[in-house]
């Protein structure tokens, strides 16, 4: 039987504490592969060029624009996109996934989720955290994601423009308008404008199992392996 193929992984540039904890998360796991780390966010076009990998992992903080997901999405439709952030909110990880994103995640998803959505992202399926994934409920998959045309109204929403305006700005009908917004409403949980375009209430961050600081951060047990699936990537 041929060896298997690795998993081909660029990371971006993050900050130390963050970069060591993902480094050594991903060198773990023996069906990854990093080919490229410390990737300046202007660089990345570049870099995915010239490795085609099967997986990026970028920062979310480092984006002057969420459309530029849908930029590199459109230009390396091979690689998938995982991005992370601080405390991404439910609309921007919509936004993020419905330009492409194949995965949207808070620096404070549990390690073993955040390898979860690598092999999945490379197996190109899309996933977010679950509405209770600060308590520790991990990812899901697929559905429920906004449309590119639901991803260019939820903005117009969210400053709130009135259906009529929409339909102006985007060149469609107003009841089409509706739709989309009805959709959008439905997919994010929300039941008014106003309630879109409120912020949203700060979340609880988990209590990690143990931190991942840094590759030498982490805990290995008494035959020397590294304990896998605990933790989160920020101590």
């Amino acid at each position: 039987m041929p060896p298997h193929t690795p998993i081909t992984v660029v990371l971006a540039h993050f900050d130390d504490l963050l970069a060591g904890g993902l480094r050594g998360l991903i060198e773990s796991d023996p069906s990854l592969e990093i080919v490229a780390a410390d990737v300046e966010h202007r660089r990345i076009p570049v870099v995915l060029r010239a490795h085609r990998p099967d997986v990026a992992i970028l920062d979310i903080g480092a984006l002057e624009k969420l459309a530029e997901v849908r930029e590199l999405s459109a230009s390396y439709p091979a690689t998938r996109l995982v991005l992370l952030g601080d405390d991404p909110g439910t609309v921007e990880c919509a936004q993020l996934l419905a330009f492409g994103a194949s995965a949207c995640l808070s620096t404070y998803t549990q390690s073993r989720d955040v390898i979860h959505a690598i092999h999945l992202a490379s197996r190109g399926l899309q996933v977010l955290p679950r509405a209770a994934a600060s308590a520790g409920d991990g990812l899901v998959a697929g559905g429920g994601l906004l449309t590119r045309r639901e991803a260019e109204v939820l903005p117009l929403l969210q400053r709130g423009y009135s259906n009529a305006q929409i339909a102006v700005a985007l060149q469609v009908g107003v009841e089409t308008v509706r739709t989309h917004a009805r959709n959008i409403y439905r997919k994010l949980g929300v039941s008014s404008r106003r309630e879109l375009a409120a912020p949203p209430a700060p979340e609880s961050k988990p209590e990690p199992a143990w931190p991942v600081h840094s590759p030498r951060s982490r805990i290995a047990t008494p035959a020397g392996r590294t304990r896998r699936g605990h933790g989160t990537l920020r101590g």
